[in-house]
């Protein structure tokens, strides 16, 4: 009996990595054991955490000028005190990028169109203080400039107006353990993230709670939750008990059980899951292992219907998804990614295979076209949108003027490092001991006058 094969567009997707001259060489991937994705891109500019003793720093290039070797001379953005763990660019300004450190700070920074040059940058545009511990992930709304969402060690939440500076919604206790990651849903609404507890939950930010949770996972390893668009569904990866590597699916409204829950393999990085909304195609790539798998999404069950995998014999550190207008729609390429190894980016294409050089409109509908559908005020009022959309037909022409930025600026409260808070400790340690003494004799003298 022959097996019927499930038609998809999609099914004969093929990755191509970068050539040789195309990769970016010589980079020094930060060593921190944080389970993030190390690099963020756009249509412009790479960005990576990099390793760098006595501070936090990260590196930029641009696609145009940063190519092959990365030179030593090059600068980095290098203001944090402790390593930089996470970067987002910001959607609706390709020149912004946050960056989330160790030294339980946000900054926001300003880079050049031509990069930047040989010196390092350490004045960031704005920084966010109020973690109490390390900063884990940064993201940037989808659809609402200048808003923010943080998470960390220190179990909170917190959404920023980044223009004033200021925490607008601080989701506190939302979870038992370390925040592993946070994302918005498709119009900014909901966020989902993923904890070291093993579970999962849904908060409604403006709301200041959790709506919903599950325990998603029962591997003690690290997992990560994203939407998936449009379908408002919950995707989750993360190790069962039996410490295999595991997807599963979720109905946000109905947290009780999984739609779908299968294993992946038994390899032991963290998986890190990617959703283009468009394709409704789903890529998932792992720490420490080559390979991107991909899946198509559909409404009905079994819902994900695995296409292929692209295999390499080179282990990834991290992976970046860049936008797709950034893709080359001549050559029918629906998705690319940066994957992040110790000391090499190097880019991956996936197309669909057409011989025709007519624009595919059955691939590309109308996109995520980098502008905002509302202003921080009209989020923090309560206002919902969808991302605004553009078609891709005849290529992306970038906007002259990007989207404005200005910030209130504020003093700042740099997190002291080790030697100074040592420092601090004595001192407080001798002002203490000095009041002590001064109670001691303040009492004899009292017993002194009453006898």
């Amino acid at each position: 009996m022959s097996k019927i094969v499930r038609q998809s567009k999609y099914r004969h997707v093929f990755g191509t990595a970068a050539k040789k001259e195309d990769t970016i060489d010589g980079v020094k991937t930060t060593r921190t054991a944080w389970d993030s994705n190390y690099a963020a891109a756009n249509i412009k500019f790479w960005a990576v955490c990099w390793e760098a003793s006595g501070g936090g720093s990260f590196a930029v290039g641009t696609w145009a000028n940063h190519k092959g070797k990365w030179d030593g001379k090059n600068g980095l953005v290098a203001g944090h005190k402790g390593p930089v763990v996470d970067l987002d660019w910001n959607p609706f300004n390709d020149n912004l990028i946050a960056s989330a450190s160790e030294d339980c700070t946000v900054k926001i920074w300003s880079i050049p169109d031509a990069g930047l040059g040989e010196k390092n940058m350490t004045e960031a545009l704005q920084t966010l203080s109020g973690h109490k511990r390390k900063i884990g992930s940064v993201k940037f709304h989808p659809t609402a400039s200048n808003v923010v969402a943080t998470s960390g060690a220190d179990y909170a939440v917190k959404v920023w107006d980044i223009e004033k500076g200021e925490t607008k919604y601080d989701i506190e206790g939302s979870a038992t353990d370390l925040i592993q990651n946070a994302e918005w849903n498709y119009d900014g609404s909901l966020l989902v993230t993923s904890s070291k507890d093993k579970k999962i939950r849904i908060i409604d930010p403006r709301q200041k709670k959790v709506t919903g949770e599950v325990e998603a996972h029962q591997g003690v390893k690290g997992g990560r939750s994203i939407w998936l668009g449009t379908r408002e569904k919950v995707f989750s990866v993360g190790f069962s008990k039996t410490s295999e590597r595991e997807y599963a699916l979720w109905d946000p409204k109905k947290l009780s059980e999984p739609l779908v829950r299968t294993n992946v393999d038994s390899a032991s990085g963290v998986l890190l899951p990617f959703y283009d909304n468009d394709t409704s195609v789903l890529f998932m790539g792992g720490k420490g292992d080559g390979n991107i798998r991909y899946y198509e999404v559909v409404d009905e069950a079994p819902y994900i219907h695995y296409l292929t995998e692209y295999k390499s014999n080179t282990s990834a550190r991290g992976l970046a998804m860049l936008p797709k207008r950034a893709m080359n729609v001549s050559e029918c390429e629906i998705a690319r990614f940066v994957k992040v190894t110790p000391d090499k980016l190097e880019p991956i294409s996936f197309n669909v295979p057409r011989k025709s050089d007519i624009f595919q409109d059955d691939i590309y509908p109308d996109t995520f076209g980098g502008e905002a559908s509302l202003t921080a005020a009209d989020f923090f009022a309560g206002k919902n949108a969808k991302p605004k959309l553009i078609s891709l037909k005849g290529g992306f022409v970038a906007k002259e003027k990007p989207a404005d930025f200005n910030p209130e600026k504020k003093q700042e409260e740099a997190p002291m490092s080790e030697v100074e808070m040592k420092k601090k400790l004595d001192e407080l340690t001798k002002k203490v001991a000095y009041l002590e003494s001064e109670l001691v004799k303040r009492d004899a003298k009292i017993k002194e006058l009453q006898g």
